[in-house]
């Protein structure tokens, strides 16, 4: 999978005058916050249609969302609830998917009452349509409630304002994305907003513990920030005592509750005994309800205890955690992708942008740097000053916590800046804050203002974006930043058309176009972008680095039936450069085994079909 372009996209414009515009507006809803919340989702609701318009297809760009829009077809069609796999991808057999139905399920359910009115293709396109948009809500209600709880109604207008201009610029909410990654960003506002909550205070404390639980059953993705909350509930418990006992209690059992109800509403029985580190699994259910109960038993029984007591049952909470995660799911505590073979390292996961290190993104496009991290160190930073200056010092604590930890796997994967990105929002909404408070107080300084705007302006990732855009333009290079990633010709409705003509069989192809095809065809393929598909990677990939003589008794062995070359994937082209000899290569060079019958396609298609002989 790409670097979602999320932000690549064309971020919008921000200066201090459309900033002191956005706040004069909001402070038009008066006393009632709620109006400027509702303001808050109708603008990027707006931003997000008119995105949506402007697209040429209605699914998002991502292989994720064709994939996902395949799988709940597969649903739709009469596929079981509790069976994951996608038969067509792979070798025989298929492919187990370890995504999860409780995404499938909302987006087959608006394709179904669509359909009652429209047609199938239309009815699927009005509920991709709609299902990122609809989870722009929880977003911006979990923005809003976090920073009023942290730093009141300023706090909140300008945590606002910080949203709407990150999703207008993000992907992840416009028409057509259904990936699951909107869906977690929905969750963990909810959960900053339930652990924000004021000290003690149950009900945001349950909202909290069942977000955490529905997010780590949609993607392990958020795990590190799951673990992190529930740390902190618990640290917070064992320093203050009896006035968290509640809130501890309703964190750790709703976590609890929400994974176990979630483990068996989507895990097959028999399935049950089996660890997998990438989803919902045997693994993550035990780690996660033991930490739950756990902390729910110690706030239940230690509460009123003196603080070396408490301390004495978290670290045995602590302990038992350990223990359950050695002994049932240790090798969760490696990274997953370890252990992938080494070519697939080198051919297919150094290329994608999503899983590469800071290192590397510094030498293939360092123009994301700025747009990737800037707001996320500024955040670390100020969180750091103002504990160092005891000002607000424990809800930094807060925030530190859950932005470091994400700093640290964003320089290992920049995919974890998405969430970064959103964590800095609200440090950084309530330094700004308090710096406004500072402006209206010194009316006559100027220092004051430009420290009001300039915060604001570089708490904006979009803004940096935008620098790297002017440097890139001044410097006379292109900056993929803002100039977007483009969609391969080779994955389009109409390049893939003649495939729909030839009998259905195995297609061997690019991974970057498993999902297209499946999506467009009836053909099953050999690979797409997915670790769990590490066999039809491989296979792919060596047909493309195999003599032309071997390739063919390979397409024989493994069943293919029809081969698509694509001549301008990157994948293709770094397997011709590792076999100038191989098949893509020869292919490359325009000469083509008596093997291989060609399908007429059009004599400038970037992608060319061949029968496979037999």
């Amino acid at each position: 999978m790409i670097l979602p372009q999320t932000s690549f996209r064309s971020a919008q414009p921000t200066t201090r005058a459309a900033t002191t515009r956005w706040l004069a507006t909001l402070r038009a809803s008066g006393d009632r916050p709620w109006v400027a919340v509702l303001l808050a989702i109708i603008v990027v609701v707006v931003a997000s249609v008119i995105a949506g318009i402007r697209a040429t297809d209605y699914v998002g760009g991502d292989n994720d969302d064709a994939m996902r829009l395949v799988e709940v077809r597969d649903f739709l069609a009469g596929q079981g609830w509790f069976d994951m796999m996608q038969y067509r991808l792979g070798l025989a057999g298929g492919t187990l998917m370890h995504w999860s139905r409780l995404v499938d399920l909302p987006i087959a359910g608006l394709i179904a009452v669509f359909g009652l009115v429209l047609p199938p293709e239309r009815s699927e396109a009005a509920a991709l349509f709609v299902w990122p948009i609809l989870l722009i809500v929880p977003v911006v209600i979990g923005v809003a409630r976090a920073c009023n709880n942290i730093g009141g109604r300023q706090t909140m207008l300008i945590g606002l304002g910080l949203i709407v201009l990150s999703l207008i610029s993000n992907v992840r909410f416009q028409p057509g994305d259904i990936d699951h990654h909107n869906v977690q960003l929905a969750l963990i506002a909810l959960l900053v907003a339930g652990l924000t909550d004021p000290l003690g205070r149950t009900g945001g404390h349950v909202l909290a513990g069942i977000a955490a639980g529905i997010a780590i059953a949609v993607g392990v993705e958020t795990t590190p920030l799951v673990a992190t909350a529930g740390t902190i509930v618990a640290l917070r418990w064992a320093w203050h005592g009896s006035r968290m006992e509640g809130a501890a209690k309703a964190f750790g059992l709703s976590l609890a509750v929400t994974v176990a109800a979630a483990f068996l509403a989507t895990t097959p029985p028999h399935l049950y005994g089996m660890v997998t580190c990438d989803n919902l699994s045997l693994g993550f259910f035990a780690i996660a309800t033991s930490g739950g109960t756990t902390l729910y038993l110690s706030a239940l029984t230690a509460s009123k205890g003196s603080p070396r007591v408490r301390a004495l049952a978290l670290a045995v909470s602590a302990a038992a955690v350990v223990i359950v995660t050695m002994v049932v799911a240790p090798q969760c505590l490696a990274n997953p992708l370890a252990s992938l073979d080494p070519l697939l390292k080198t051919l297919w996961l150094d290329r994608v942008e999503e899983a590469q290190s800071i290192v590397q993104l510094s030498q293939t496009m360092p123009s994301y740097l700025g747009f990737g991290f800037a707001a996320g160190i500024l955040a670390v930073l100020t969180c750091l000053i103002r504990i160092w200056r005891n000002d607000k010092r424990e809800i930094h604590v807060i925030f530190l916590a859950l932005c470091l930890p994400t700093l640290a796997i964003s320089l290992f994967q920049i995919r974890g800046t998405t969430f970064l990105n959103f964590l800095s929002i609200f440090p950084l909404a309530l330094a700004v804050s308090d710096l406004r408070h500072r402006a209206q107080r010194e009316p006559r300084s100027t220092r004051a203002e430009l420290a009001f705007a300039g915060l604001m302006l570089a708490s904006v990732p979009s803004v940096w974006a935008l620098a790297a855009a002017a440097i890139a333009s001044m410097a006379g290079t292109d900056d993929t930043v803002m100039t977007g990633v483009k969609t391969s010709a080779c994955v389009t409705r109409e390049a893939l058309l003649p495939l729909v003509g030839e009998p259905s069989g195995l297609v061997a192809a690019p991974s970057n176009l498993g999902a297209a095809i499946l999506r467009f065809t009836p053909h099953h393929v050999l690979a797409a972008p997915y670790h769990r598909n590490t066999a039809g990677m491989l296979a792919e990939l060596n047909i493309g680095l195999a003599s032309p003589t071997a390739a063919g008794d390979l397409l024989r062995r493994d069943g293919v039936t029809l081969l698509a070359y694509c001549t301008e994937d990157g994948q293709t082209e770094l397997v011709a450069q590792r076999a100038p000899d191989g098949l893509y290569a020869t292919l490359g060079k325009g000469i083509v085994p008596d093997y291989l019958a060609p399908v007429q396609t059009p004599d400038e298609a970037a992608l060319k079909i061949f029968r496979v002989r037999d």
